[in-house]
C-alpha cells in the first residue's frame, strides 16, 4: 500500500494558492479589495514563515516563527469569515473547504509549538 508523503510545506503552498484563487474571485468593491489585500498577505505569509522556521537560529527562534504562522493563519480565518458573512463569494459552501484547512493548519502549528516547547525543556 502506498502512502502519500505528508509535507507541511506543500500543504502551506497549496493553502496560499487556494487563498489566491479566492482573492482573485472577489468582486471589485471597497470592502472586497480591502479584505482581499489583507487575505493575500496573511494567506501567503504562513508558507514563507515556515521556510524561515526551517532555518531558525535556535529553538526559541523556531517557536517564535511558528507563533507568527499561527497569527497569520488566524488573520486569514477572520478574513474568510468576513467574506462568508457578507457574503462576498456565493455560495458560501465554496469557502467551507479552505476554512476547514485553515483550522487544521492552526491545529498542526499549535501542536508543533507544544512539541517544540517540550523538546526545548527536555534538552
Amino acid at each position: 500500500m502506498k502512502y502519500k508523503k505528508y509535507d507541511l510545506e506543500d500543504r502551506l503552498i497549496d493553502f496560499a494558492i487556494r487563498i489566491s484563487v479566492i482573492v482573485e474571485s472577489l468582486p471589485n468593491t471597497k470592502l472586497a479589495n480591502q479584505i482581499g489585500n489583507q487575505l493575500i498577505k496573511s494567506g501567503t505569509s504562513p508558507v514563507l514563515n515556515y521556510g524561515e522556521a526551517q532555518s531558525a537560529e535556535s529553538p526559541k527562534d523556531f517557536i517564535h516563527k511558528l507563533k507568527v504562522i499561527v497569527k497569520e493563519l488566524r488573520e486569514s480565518l477572520v478574513c474568510l469569515k468576513i467574506i462568508a458573512r457578507k457574503p462576498l463569494i456565493s455560495p458560501n459552501s465554496k469557502l467551507e473547504p479552505i476554512i476547514k484547512e485553515n483550522n487544521e493548519l492552526i491545529a498542526i502549528m499549535m501542536q508543533s509549538i507544544k512539541t517544540a516547547r517540550k523538546n526545548t525543556l527536555e534538552n
